[in-house]
């Protein structure tokens, strides 16, 4: 059974990158790393323009709280004064390891866009 659901998960996930990279890639296959962009983006909630290197990697990290909180391992504490999102790491939880990591992320991204009504 564990089996099937990886198999399906991995289909899922195909489709994902390929509906975005349809949508988004100009022709390129994106990632999950773009991907992460876009739900950043996304959570921001302010729009796409030009992001300074640090404000992507904040985009970035947004998009893995957002993700890893339906885990349980991020909590939503709320906005700053500029509209930014801010979370608290729940160190309750085992640390993941970095294929886990991904995998959870891959499976919350999968929800993500089916829960906004994206279908792929």
């Amino acid at each position: 059974m564990k089996r099937n659901k990886s198999i399906d998960m991995k289909k899922k996930w195909q489709q994902l990158v390929d509906f975005v990279s349809k949508k988004f890639g100009a022709g390129e296959q994106l990632d999950l790393q773009a991907i992460l962009f876009l739900i950043g983006v996304n959570e921001l909630g302010q729009g796409y323009r030009e992001f300074t290197k640090d404000e992507k990697m904040n985009l970035l990290h947004i998009a893995i709280c957002k993700l890893l909180s339906r885990y349980g391992y991020y909590e939503f504490v709320g906005k700053d004064k500029d509209g930014w999102p801010h979370w608290e790491t729940n160190s309750e939880l085992p640390k993941l390891k970095a294929g886990e990591q991904t995998i959870l992320m891959k499976e919350a991204a999968i929800i993500y866009f089916t829960e906004s009504g994206i279908n792929f």
